[in-house]
């Protein structure tokens, strides 16, 4: 899948600009590690479950992360999309938080 021309901003505005982008950002880095549901998310990165299940939903919306399963046992992982822009995300990571991931 090519870069998209809107894809900078929307990363952007999704990780950088947006209130809990930060959370994003640690969510994206959990997900590229391995797939995981919204509990283990939760406990690995020590946010309330309500929390990353809000995330999730900003994520899934943006077409960054994809979901198997359904309810309790939904497992999440990146998108294609995500993958595809994995340069814009890095450059705007690495400029908001001063970490490449």
């Amino acid at each position: 899948m090519p870069s998209l021309p809107y894809a900078k901003n929307l990363l952007f505005f999704i990780f950088a600009s947006s209130r809990g982008g930060e959370n994003r950002v640690k969510i994206m880095i959990a997900l590229q590690k391995s797939p995981r549901n919204a509990n283990q998310l939760a406990n690995d990165l020590g946010l309330n479950y309500r929390a990353i299940q809000h995330h999730l939903e900003v994520l899934e919306k943006n077409n960054l992360i994809t979901k198997v399963g359904e309810k309790y046992g939904t497992t999440y992982f990146p998108s294609t999309f995500f993958e595809a822009n994995i340069e814009a995300y890095n450059e705007i990571v690495s400029k908001a938080y001063g970490a490449k991931e």
